[in-house]
């Protein structure tokens, strides 16, 4: 049995809103934000592909109110936010080709997610991660991959940069000492551009980098920048590579850090406890750090399709724990301060009926570590202080 390594480098990317993965995520939740709105019990498996101009959607979907939902007009209006909106980026938001191949819900599945004792809508493990290494309590690589990425959005949609183009890609390798984060290594930088010099690129890329970066007190003299390191990067987003929805699962959770149960989030409404169980974990975890209880935390959930119970939780705080790791383990099993079944999960944190926020929202830049998401609250620190008692 190897030990735990408390001495190495962690690397973790992220991806823009402009990555033909993530536009298809965005496309399949703006379906899901579409069907909610129009039916609080709609059943969504929404999945979408992009290519050169063309747009795909198909799955699952069953919905009191799908005959008044223009699909083909969603996918439209999240292109042209992302800045898919001239023809000579070969995929516009006016001109691409678009295909429906979406049918109802197979009612076999329904029968085990519906009623008052709504069971999951699938089997699987899913798993919540949370540490104190940052301020969003998430781990230092992806963090800071998703502030790089976020901070040339900013610059892209402010003309500080005219020639930047929506598809991007950062990387942060980091330096970690007895188990916490000491500085970073090196950062990488994809972002697609017009076609200027590479030189003008890294000249007024390097300093935004440096600007996210250097609050965290992580850069050093010889942390590396790598910038466009093919040396152009012109043809991007669908034209330079097809899409699919739930295929940035890392990126979308904790950047490789922790376990993952292998299930995608996005098109997917939260009967489907891939996504809500996720959810949940994380908030479980998060409020076990935030309540000081562990430094690190992962939490492990286990269902079955159309039961309620989970089989299984499984807490593990990385010997960072306050107190015996099964003793949370009891804390969260016996539902006094979260409540693990997936009806409970959907009230508890207004899944059904987003309020300050849409599903959309949490599509690109990770679905954890941003605060507008109603499992990032920590509200659950002085029960869990009261319970650990």
């Amino acid at each position: 049995m190897s030990k735990i390594r408390t001495d190495h480098v962690f690397t973790s990317e992220s991806v823009s809103e402009g990555h033909p993965d993530k536009v298809c995520d965005q496309v399949s939740d703006a379906v899901l934000d579409a069907c909610l709105k129009k039916d609080a019990r709609s059943r969504v498996a929404c999945e979408t592909l992009v290519t050169t101009n063309l747009v795909v959607n198909a799955g699952e979907i069953t919905c009191a109110g799908w005959d008044d939902i223009d699909p083909d007009k969603l996918a439209r209006e999240v292109v042209r936010d992302i800045g898919y909106d001239r023809e000579e980026l070969m995929f516009c938001a006016d001109t691409f080709e678009y295909l429906c191949r979406i049918h109802s819900q197979s009612p076999d599945i329904s029968q085990g997610v519906s009623g008052e004792e709504q069971g999951a809508g699938d089997q699987g493990m899913m798993f919540g991660y949370a540490t104190d290494a940052t301020d969003e309590m998430m781990p230092a690589p992806i963090a800071f991959s998703h502030r790089l990425l976020l901070e040339l959005k900013k610059a892209r949609n402010e003309q500080e940069l005219d020639y930047l183009r929506p598809d991007a890609k950062s990387q942060v390798s980091v330096q970690y000492r007895d188990g916490n984060p000491e500085h970073i290594t090196s950062v990488v930088i994809s972002q697609q551009t017009a076609d200027v010099p590479l030189q003008q690129i890294k000249e007024e890329i390097v300093p935004i980098c440096r600007r996210v970066l250097e609050p965290t007190g992580m850069l050093r003299d010889d942390t590396r920048f790598f910038i466009n390191p093919t040396g152009k990067f012109v043809i991007g987003g669908p034209h330079g590579d097809a899409g699919l929805t739930g295929r940035k699962i890392i990126v979308d959770t904790y950047g490789g850090v922790g376990s993952h149960g292998g299930g995608a989030f996005s098109g997917k409404d939260p009967s489907k406890v891939d996504r809500s169980a996720a959810y949940y974990s994380r908030y479980a975890a998060k409020n076990i750090v935030a309540a000081g209880l562990a430094g690190k935390c992962e939490i492990q959930v286990a269902y079955a399709i159309g039961v309620a119970e989970p089989l299984s939780i499984n807490v593990d705080t990385y010997g960072t724990g306050r107190m015996e790791d099964e003793e949370l383990e009891k804390i969260l099993q016996s539902g006094k301060v979260f409540d693990f079944r997936p009806k409970a999960i959907v009230d508890e944190l207004g899944l059904l009926k987003p309020e300050g926020w849409s599903y959309r929202d949490t599509a690109a830049y990770g679905h954890f570590g941003r605060p507008q998401f109603p499992w990032e609250k920590t509200d659950r620190v002085d029960a869990l202080k009261s319970a650990a008692k």
